[in-house]
């Protein structure tokens, strides 16, 4: 058998196998085949399991205490000092302990807060596609009030409001940011309820609670899953942005925004300390955004393989 021939079956058993994929096993492989996602993702997954496990690797690697206060050692640079590899900051503190557990707090708010407003947005969306009438429109005068508002505006008044912790910015960014996802999903259902699977569940006797979540809600997952990359990424800027207006999660609690800011003041004596945890959140979001676009077109039925 010649190598042309050899190639060509191998090609037919390539197209075979692809035709009889799922939506799922598509979408996966070719996720694993975008090199730029899967750098994206191993780089994402590098720095949430050292900020996860930053208690322990702080004990039993780094042993040092983040919290622990030095001024005989302050503003010390990268690998100056064995005992502080990235440093330390203005009050002597090992600096790399300080953002795997400020790194803790800004993936929580980024993570949690993108969760509520997917389970808000999901549930507002579904519920005004699928239904319409009198009750879609008044959920969409609600959203389109809220749209109106600048962002930033709600989110100033309410931090001012309410007490700087991590969980009331979860609260505050949740509450604010979730009509975006909800149009997107309002979308996607008011598209998917006349489909004739839709139609078909209706006529066998399904009730509205169960073609919202059995049948519409599973087709939106691809969107979900894009919306939830951007989404923790855009949260992360906006905890950062916060804090530079000093309405963040405030000191002693770090989280890599307040360290961003609280180094500024210092920047022509220590300036590893902006350096890094700029790094830090610039590659953290830059990796989500990168894996958002890959889980887009993975998703996307025209996607020519």
């Amino acid at each position: 058998m010649s190598q042309t021939t050899a190639s060509g079956i191998v090609q037919l058993n390539d197209q075979r196998d692809r035709k009889s994929e799922s939506a799922n096993q598509r979408a996966l492989r070719r996720i694993w085949h975008d090199k730029l996602t899967m750098v994206a993702i191993i780089i994402l997954l590098t720095l949430s399991i050292l900020v996860v496990f930053a208690g322990p690797i702080c004990q039993y690697i780094l042993k040092v205490d983040p919290n622990q206060t030095n001024t005989s050692v302050r503003l010390l640079a990268p690998l100056q000092d064995p005992g502080h590899l990235l440093g330390t900051d203005d009050l002597g503190r090992d600096y790399a302990a300080r953002l795997l557990f400020g790194g803790q707090i800004s993936f929580a708010i980024g993570v949690v807060s993108s969760v509520i407003i997917l389970v808000i947005g999901t549930a507002v969306g579904l519920v005004s596609g699928y239904f319409g009438g009198i009750l879609d429109d008044v959920i969409n005068w609600f959203i389109t009030t809220l749209d109106s508002i600048p962002s930033i505006y709600l989110l100033l008044l309410l931090a001012s409001l309410l007490t700087s912790s991590a969980t009331t910015l979860i609260i505050v960014l949740a509450l604010t940011s979730w009509t975006g996802d909800a149009r997107l999903v309002r979308g996607q259902t008011l598209q998917i309820r006349s489909l004739d699977y839709v139609l078909s569940a209706r006529a066998l006797g399904a009730g509205s609670g169960r073609i919202m979540w059995a049948h519409i809600f599973p087709n939106t997952l691809s969107l979900q899953f894009l919306v939830l990359a951007t989404n923790i990424g855009g949260l992360i800027l906006v905890e950062s942005t916060l804090s530079f207006l000093k309405l963040g999660v405030q000191a002693p609690t770090a989280t890599w925004g307040n360290m961003l800011t609280n180094a500024q003041q210092f920047f022509t004596r220590g300036p590893h300390m902006a350096t890094i945890s700029g790094l830090l959140i610039f590659v953290t979001v830059l990796c989500l955004y990168v894996i958002g676009d890959g889980l887009r077109d993975a998703f996307d039925p025209r996607t020519v393989d």
